[in-house]
């Protein structure tokens, strides 16, 4: 699989993001809270988001969002089926590179893990 982000990859549109924060599940994996719904396209499509009301600073916010994305961008392979996830930071403080990709790949494990329970 390539490891690339391509703008096809990321989750946009009012309708959409509207659609996964209502009707999709969510989990929390620190510090990350996750909202994912399967969907009928060939393709994952992901939101990522870093509140202001938590970092006033856009070079904090630009920072973290810069950060899951390239965990996402390592560890996407580990997802099997199509999904629009979104992935909100929800840690007052920011953490290292190595907390928020652990964070990652454990939410695209257990994303896997309920998609193979519904199936069954």
């Amino acid at each position: 699989m390539d490891a690339s982000f391509p703008k096809t990859e990321k989750l946009c549109g009012k309708y959409a993001v509207e659609q996964l924060y209502k009707e999709g599940k969510r989990f929390v994996v620190w510090p990350l809270r996750v909202s994912y719904m399967q969907t009928q396209d060939d393709s994952n499509r992901i939101l990522i988001w870093a509140p202001k009301s938590l970092f006033r600073h856009a070079v904090d916010r630009n920072r973290l969002r810069r950060q899951m994305r390239e965990a996402y961008r390592l560890n996407k392979m580990l997802l099997e089926t199509p999904c629009h996830i979104a992935f909100n930071y929800i840690d007052k403080t920011m953490q290292d590179y190595k907390v928020i990709d652990k964070a990652m790949r454990k939410a695209l494990l257990k994303i896997n893990q309920s998609s193979h329970e519904e199936v069954d």
